[in-house]
C-alpha cells in the first residue's frame, strides 16, 4: 500500500484516523488548463511577462510590434518599471500649497490641496509621472515595419506554471518562433527567436526608447515619439555581443544592457532607435535589462527562462489553491479562469517597491501614481491566499514616507499620520479632491492586522506598531465631538464619490471603518502589552451610529437621499462594505440584508460601476449567508465593467486594464472559499452547496 501511494498519490485518499482526507489539488493541472493560447491577433489580449517590478507586455508576434493596432483598438504594448519616473521642470516652484482651498468647519479652518486647475494644481498632478521603458518589436531586415496580414498560422500559448510566452507564426511563409520571459531577481527580458528569415538577413529585433508619454492624455496615454532632441541615448559600451546604453531626460535616467547568446550586428536607422540581428544563423537569443543606474550583467536567455521556471513553479505551489472542477454550474470554470489568471496578472505587476497604478505595469492611468484608497484592494488578497510578501512590500513603502504623512497631519491640525490619496514614489499628494477621501486612512492597520495572522510574531508586532499607531492617532484626531457623539466630517470625499465634499458627515462605511480600525489599534496595543489608549475607546464607543432610513442604510447621514434619488444609486455602493470587506462594526445584520437586496434590485449598475465593486458586493452577501447571491452578483453580466479578456485583464469603461477589479475578485473568492470570523462551519462557507464543488485549500480567514 505505502509503494501505492508514493507511486499515486494524487489519486487516492490518505487514512488519517478513520476520516478520508482528499487528496492535494493538482496544482500544475489547475494553472495549465487555464493557459491563454491565442490564434489569431487579438487587440484585447496582450500576453504579459514580468516579476512584480518590471512588466513586458507583447503582442502575438512574442513582442511589441503592432504598437499602434493594439494601443487604437485595445491594450497598449509597453515595457514599464515601478521605479521609472520623470519630472519635468518646475521653474516657477511650484509646492502643494498653492493649490489649497480653505475649508472651515469644527470651527476650524483648515487649506486642502483640492484646486485641480490652476498652473501649480496641473503642474502638480501631472509630476512626477512614469516614465516609459524600451519598445522591442521585430521588424523586416531591411527596417521596415511588418503588417499584420504578413503574420499567419498564429499559435502564441503563456505558460503560466513557467511564466514563460512562446509565439509560433509564419512570415512569408517562412517559420518564426518566439519565446520570452522575465527573470525572477532582476529587471530582465529574455527573449530566443528562431526563423530561417534571420540567416537570410529578411528579419530583425528593433529597439526603440520613447521620450515617454504624451502626458496630455489622462488615461492610457500614447508613447511620445516627438522632440528627440529633449532625451538622450548615449553608447556605454558595444562589443559583438553586447550594447550598453543609458538614455536620459531632464535628471531621468535609465540604464540599458542588450547581451546576445551570438555574434551581431547593430545599426542605429534613428535617435534612440537601434536594430538588431545575429551575424549569422538561424537563432538570436538575447537579454534585455533595464536599472536605475548602469544595468548590471545578466544571465542568458536559457537561463533567464529556466530562473523563471523555477520562480512560478515555485510560487503556484505556495499559498492557497482553489479548485472548482466538478461543479454543475456552468459558470464554476469561467470563474476558476479569472481566478488563476488574476493571481498571476497581479503577482506580475504588484511585487514592486512601491505600491501600483490602478493599470498596474501594462498601460498607465492617472499619470502611474498610486492612489491609496485601492491599496486594500490591491494587496489584501495576498495575505488572504497565503502569499504575504507581496503586501509587505507594500507597507514598506508606507514605512519609508511615514515621515511625509506626519508633514500632512501636522499640517491640518492632526495627531500621528494622515496618509496622502494620489502619490508617486515621494509620498506627496496631488492636488484634487483627493486630500479629502478618507477611507484610505484605516486601509494600514487592517492590512498590518492581516500580516500578523500570517505571522502571529512579536517581530511583526514590532515590525509595524509605528505604523498601526500613527494611523490610528491620526483617525482619533480627525473626529470631532458634536455634543453628543463623535462625527466624521465635514471636509470628506466618501468612498462613494458624487457628493459635495464641503458638507459630507457620516458616511455609513467610513464610519464602520474607523470603528473597526481603533479596535484592532486597540487590540495591538494589548499584545505589545500596553495600555489602551482611553481616546481611542472613548471615540470608539461614542461614535455615530451608521446612517439609515426606512429600514436601510444610506451612503451618507447628511445627505441620506440614496434609496429616494435614483442619481444618488451610481458609484460605488460602499455602505456594503461595512458587513463584508470589514467585519461589521455598528452594523445590524437585519437592516443590511434589506439594503443588499436594494442594492441588488435598484442600483444603477450601468452609469458608473468598477470591476472592483462587483466582488465587493459578493463578500456582503457571502456574510449575511447568502451564497447564491455572491456567486451571481460576481459573475453578474448584465452591466458594464464585469468581464475578463482572454489575458485575464478586467477592462472597466475608458480604462482597458483596471487591476483593482482582479484583487478585488481574489479577496472576494478567498473570503468565500476560506471563510471568516464567525463564518459557518462548512466548506467553502461562501459558496453555494448546490451547484459548486468547492476545493480549497490554504486560505486566511479574513478578520
Amino acid at each position: 500500500m505505502n509503494n501505492y501511494l508514493k507511486r499515486f498519490p494524487a489519486l487516492v485518499f490518505i487514512l488519517l484516523s478513520g476520516v478520508a482526507l482528499a487528496a492535494p489539488i493538482d496544482r500544475q493541472a489547475l494553472v495549465q488548463r487555464h493557459n491563454p493560447q491565442l490564434k489569431a491577433i487579438d487587440p484585447w489580449a496582450p500576453l504579459s511577462v514580468g516579476n512584480g517590478q518590471f512588466c513586458f507586455t507583447a503582442d502575438v508576434t512574442g513582442l511589441q510590434t503592432f504598437p499602434e493596432h493594439y494601443s487604437a483598438k485595445g491594450i497598449a504594448l509597453e515595457t514599464q518599471a515601478r521605479w521609472s519616473w520623470h519630472e519635468d521642470p518646475n521653474p516657477n516652484g511650484y509646492k502643494l500649497a498653492d493649490a489649497n482651498r480653505d475649508y472651515t468647519a469644527h470651527g476650524q479652518t483648515v487649506g486642502y490641496p483640492t484646486i485641480m486647475t490652476s498652473p501649480a494644481a496641473l503642474w502638480l498632478r501631472a509630476n512626477p509621472h512614469v516614465w516609459p521603458l524600451g519598445q522591442l518589436s521585430l521588424r523586416r531586415g531591411d527596417g521596415s515595419a511588418l503588417s499584420m496580414a504578413d503574420i499567419r498560422d498564429v499559435d502564441q500559448k503563456l505558460d503560466l506554471w513557467k511564466g514563460v510566452l512562446t509565439s509560433r507564426y509564419t512570415v512569408d511563409g517562412q517559420p518564426v518562433s518566439v519565446m520570452t520571459a522575465v527573470s525572477p531577481g532582476q529587471d530582465t527580458l529574455a527573449v530566443r527567436i528562431q526563423s530561417p528569415l534571420l540567416a537570410s538577413g529578411k528579419l530583425a529585433v528593433r529597439l526603440a526608447l520613447p521620450r515617454g508619454y504624451d502626458m496630455s492624455v489622462k488615461h492610457n496615454p500614447p508613447l511620445d515619439w516627438t522632440q528627440p532632441e529633449s532625451h538622450s541615448t548615449r553608447v556605454l559600451a558595444q562589443g559583438e555581443r553586447s550594447l550598453v546604453l543609458e538614455h536620459a531626460r531632464d535628471a531621468a535616467r535609465y540604464g540599458v544592457a542588450l547581451q546576445a547568446g551570438m555574434a551581431m550586428r547593430v545599426n542605429q536607422p534613428a535617435p534612440h532607435t537601434f536594430q538588431i540581428a545575429p551575424a549569422q544563423g538561424a537563432a538570436l537569443d538575447f537579454t534585455l535589462s533595464y536599472a536605475l543606474a548602469t544595468a548590471a550583467e545578466a544571465p542568458d536567455a536559457a537561463a533567464v527562462i529556466a530562473q523563471s521556471t523555477k520562480h512560478w513553479q515555485t510560487f503556484w505551489r505556495s499559498g492557497a489553491a482553489l479548485d472548482f472542477s466538478g461543479s454543475s454550474d456552468p459558470r464554476a470554470a469561467e470563474l476558476e479562469r479569472r481566478v488563476v489568471l488574476s493571481q498571476y496578472l497581479t503577482a506580475i505587476q504588484f511585487g514592486g517597491d512601491f505600491p501600483p497604478q490602478e493599470s498596474g505595469l501594462t498601460t498607465t492611468t492617472w499619470f502611474g501614481k498610486h492612489h491609496t484608497e485601492m491599496l486594500w484592494w490591491h494587496t489584501a488578497h495576498f495575505a488572504l491566499w497565503g502569499r504575504p510578501q507581496y503586501l509587505e512590500n507594500a507597507l514598506r513603502w508606507h514605512q519609508k514616507v511615514l515621515p511625509v504623512a506626519r508633514q500632512i497631519a501636522q499640517s491640518r491640525g492632526l495627531e500621528g499620520a494622515r496618509w496622502p490619496k494620489m502619490t508617486g514614489p515621494g509620498g506627496r499628494e496631488s492636488p484634487g479632491g483627493n486630500p479629502l477621501i478618507v477611507w484610505n486612512q484605516p486601509h494600514l492597520i487592517h492590512l498590518a492586522e492581516l500580516l500578523y495572522r500570517a505571522a502571529p510574531t512579536p517581530q511583526t508586532l514590532e515590525r509595524y506598531r509605528e505604523l498601526v499607531f500613527a494611523t490610528a492617532d491620526a483617525m482619533s484626531s480627525m473626529l470631532h465631538w458634536d455634543g453628543k457623539r463623535y462625527v466624521l466630517g465635514p471636509p470628506l470625499w466618501i468612498a462613494q464619490e458624487i457628493y459635495d465634499q464641503s458638507t459630507s458627515m457620516n458616511p455609513a462605511y467610513e464610519l464602520s471603518y474607523w470603528s473597526t480600525g481603533l479596535a484592532l489599534a486597540q487590540q495591538w496595543r494589548v499584545r505589545l502589552g500596553l495600555a489602551p489608549n482611553p481616546a481611542w475607546e472613548k471615540q470608539r464607543l461614542q461614535l455615530s451610529a451608521l446612517p439609515q432610513k426606512d429600514g436601510k442604510y444610506v451612503a451618507l447621514e447628511s445627505t441620506p437621499d440614496t434609496w429616494d434619488n435614483v442619481a444618488s444609486r451610481h458609484d460605488h455602493p460602499s455602505f456594503l462594505m461595512a458587513l463584508g470587506q470589514l467585519p461589521g462594526a455598528g452594523v445590524d445584520r437585519a437592516v443590511m440584508r434589506r439594503t443588499l437586496d436594494a442594492v441588488l434590485s435598484d442600483w444603477d449598475f450601468h452609469t458608473k460601476i468598477w470591476g472592483w465593486d462587483y466582488p465587493m458586493i459578493a463578500m456582503t452577501a457571502a456574510r449575511l449567508d447568502a451564497a447564491q447571491q455572491a456567486v451571481d452578483v460576481l459573475l453578474k453580466t448584465d452591466g458594464p465593467n464585469n468581464s475578463y479578456t482572454a489575458a485575464g485583464h478586467n477592462p472597466n469603461t475608458g480604462l482597458p486594464v483596471y487591476l483593482p477589479g482582479n484583487g478585488a475578485l481574489l479577496a472576494a473568492v478567498a473570503m468565500m472559499a476560506g471563510g471568516w470570523d464567525g463564518a459557518p462551519q462548512r466548506n467553502a462557507p461562501g459558496f453555494p452547496q448546490q451547484g459548486w464543488k468547492v476545493r480549497a485549500e490554504g486560505f486566511q480567514a479574513l478578520p
